[in-house]
């Protein structure tokens, strides 16, 4: 008898996420966000969370709700340039921002999931990410209050490559195109590219799917994550599964059409 994994709302999918959890949470800027997860948890309370994704949403928007809410107090991340609210508490010394290479972000995300306590990456080497002296956090004057440390750098085959940790959250949030009823999922698009190890990474995972399905309408071959590393389901309704929005829209003008001389 195969488990079944859907909650009745986003409510009840993050009710016993406590003060001071650390989430993974998916997506790519605003692409492929948990919204109405992340929405559910700004009105369940829980604050003085580590948050662990690309990036921490935007002004008014996704991750950036729970930042002006004052319930982050550090965020591990790779990107921080769409949110001016970031940058404020970031440098008044009122937020702890631990910035990771991209590449590095993800691979410690899928290392934690795996079970692999570190890896060993040439990406940062020679900066300030393998010497330290990165500002994790400043003192409202301006001065750095924490920095990060240096890592372990070693030589495999003539190339130096550092120590990086690997990361375990206590709960993930991801937003999935389609998962069935076990937990398997399927990701569209670039929602693929955070999502899946941010699921890895959480002792607890919990899915916001555009659509359920029953156990067995999924091809395995369509599967990119295994329902072993989901411990909740919540469906969205046809009208929440809609909700798709991105940082910016950039046009240019339609040029007029040209007149047919024949």
């Amino acid at each position: 008898m195969t488990v079944n994994k859907v909650v009745g709302s986003a409510a009840d999918a993050v009710a016993d996420i406590p003060d001071g959890a650390s989430l993974a949470v998916g997506g790519f800027g605003l692409a492929g966000i948990p919204w109405f997860l992340i929405e559910a948890l700004l009105e369940q309370g829980a604050g003085d969370l580590t948050i662990v994704s690309n990036n921490c949403g935007v002004d008014g928007g996704g991750l950036g709700l729970l930042l002006e809410a004052r319930r982050i107090s550090r965020v591990i991340a790779s990107y921080v340039g769409e949110n001016k609210e970031f940058a404020r508490q970031y440098l008044a010394g009122e937020l702890t921002v631990e910035l990771t290479p991209q590449g590095t972000l993800a691979e410690r995300l899928r290392a934690g999931g795996s079970g692999i306590g570190a890896f060993f990456t040439p990406t940062g080497v020679g900066t300030m990410v393998a010497e330290g002296g990165l500002p994790w956090r400043y003192h409202s004057d301006g001065t750095v209050a924490l920095a990060s440390p240096p890592k372990e750098v070693r030589v495999f085959n003539g190339r130096e490559m550092l120590l990086e940790e690997s990361i375990v959250t206590d709960y993930a949030l991801i937003r999935a195109a389609v998962a069935d009823t076990a937990g398997n999922c399927v990701f569209h698009a670039a929602a693929r590219n955070f999502n899946p190890p941010a699921a890895m990474s959480g002792r607890i995972t919990v899915v916001e799917a555009e659509r359920v399905v029953e156990v067995g309408e999924l091809h395995p071959d369509e599967i990119h994550l295994p329902g072993i590393f989901v411990q909740r389901v919540h469906e969205l309704t046809p009208e929440q599964a809609t909700r798709k929005e991105i940082e910016k829209l950039t046009t240019r003008p339609r040029p007029e059409p040209q007149e047919v001389v024949r």
